[in-house]
C-alpha cells in the first residue's frame, strides 16, 4: 500500500482468497451464538469501549488517513471524530430496536421480536475508509450479528489497525473478521457462500447486480448501493434506520385474546 503521492510504501496487506473467506465464515459462525445471546448492555459496553480506545489513538488514525488518502490532517481528524461519535451512537441502540407490540385485524395482539440475522458479509466502499467501515460494522454487531468484512480495497490500513483496538476492547474473537483484497473477487465468494445469511455490498453497479443474482440462488438477504456513493458524514445516509432494518430479522408471536372454549 502506497501513500497518496505514490512514492512511499506505508504498509503491506494480504490478498484474500476463497479459503480465507471460508475460514472467516467458520469463525463468524462459531462466535455468533455466544455473541447473539449476550446481554444488550454488555454489547453496548464493548462498543463504547471501542470508541474510547479509538479516541486514545485519534491522532495516529488521523495521520494514517491523511497519508493514505491525501486529505488534510484536519479532515483526517474530522473523520476519526465522526467514527468515534458513530460508535457511541450505535452502541446506544444495543438495547433498543428490539421489537414492538402490533395491532391485528383480529381480537388479539402480535409481538414483533427483532432477532439477529446471523453472520453477515460486508464489502466496504473506498470513500472515508474508516468512517464507512465503522458505520457498517457497528449496527450489525450491536444487534447480535457477526461479520465478515472486506474493507476499502484502496485504503485497507485503517480497518486493519482496528484489530489492535478490538483486542483491547473485550470484543470476542470471530465477531469481526476482516479479509483484505480485491472487493469484487472476495464478494463473489461471500455472495455464493451458503452459510452467510446476508450480504451488504457498497461498490460498483455491476457488482451490486452480481450480488443480487448470486444471492437469489441461496436465498440470502442483500443490501447493495448500485454504484451510488454516500455521504458517510450525513446522519440520514450514515445512521439511518435502514442500517438497523438490514441487521435484524422480525419474528412475530401471535397472542389471541378472548374466551377460549375447549372440549
Amino acid at each position: 500500500i502506497y501513500n497518496s503521492k505514490g512514492d512511499k510504501v506505508i504498509g503491506q496487506v494480504g490478498e484474500g482468497n476463497r479459503k480465507d473467506i471460508r475460514n472467516a465464515v467458520e469463525a463468524a459462525h462459531a462466535a455468533w451464538p455466544g455473541w447473539g445471546k449476550r446481554a444488550a448492555h454488555n454489547r453496548a459496553q464493548i462498543v463504547y469501549y471501542l470508541a474510547e480506545n479509538i479516541e486514545v489513538r485519534r491522532e495516529e488514525f488521523a495521520l494514517l488517513l491523511s497519508s493514505l488518502t491525501g486529505v488534510s490532517i484536519e479532515d483526517g481528524r474530522k473523520e476519526v471524530e465522526a467514527s468515534i461519535e458513530r460508535l457511541f451512537y450505535w452502541g446506544a441502540y444495543a438495547d433498543k430496536y428490539g421489537g414492538t407490540v402490533q395491532e391485528t385485524t383480529l381480537y388479539g395482539a402480535t409481538v414483533k421480536v427483532h432477532e439477529p440475522v446471523g453472520p453477515i458479509g460486508i464489502a466496504c466502499p473506498d470513500e472515508n475508509p474508516l468512517l464507512s467501515f465503522v458505520s457498517l460494522i457497528a449496527p450489525a454487531i450491536i444487534r447480535g450479528n457477526t461479520v465478515i468484512v472486506v474493507p476499502s480495497q484502496k485504503f485497507p490500513l485503517p480497518a486493519l489497525d482496528l484489530y489492535q483496538v478490538f483486542d483491547t476492547s473485550d470484543l470476542p474473537g470471530g465477531v469481526v473478521n476482516i479479509i483484505t483484497g480485491d472487493r469484487d473477487h472476495l464478494t463473489k465468494y461471500l455472495a455464493e457462500h451458503q452459510d452467510i445469511e446476508a450480504m451488504w455490498y457498497f461498490g460498483s453497479a455491476d457488482g451490486s447486480r452480481f450480488v443480487e443474482h448470486a444471492a437469489a440462488e441461496n436465498v440470502k438477504r442483500t443490501w447493495v448501493n448500485y454504484g451510488l456513493t454516500r455521504d458517510w458524514f450525513n446522519k440520514e445516509q450514515g445512521t439511518g434506520e435502514e442500517f438497523l432494518y438490514n441487521a435484524i430479522e422480525a419474528k412475530n408471536i401471535w397472542i389471541p385474546m378472548g374466551t377460549i372454549f375447549a372440549n
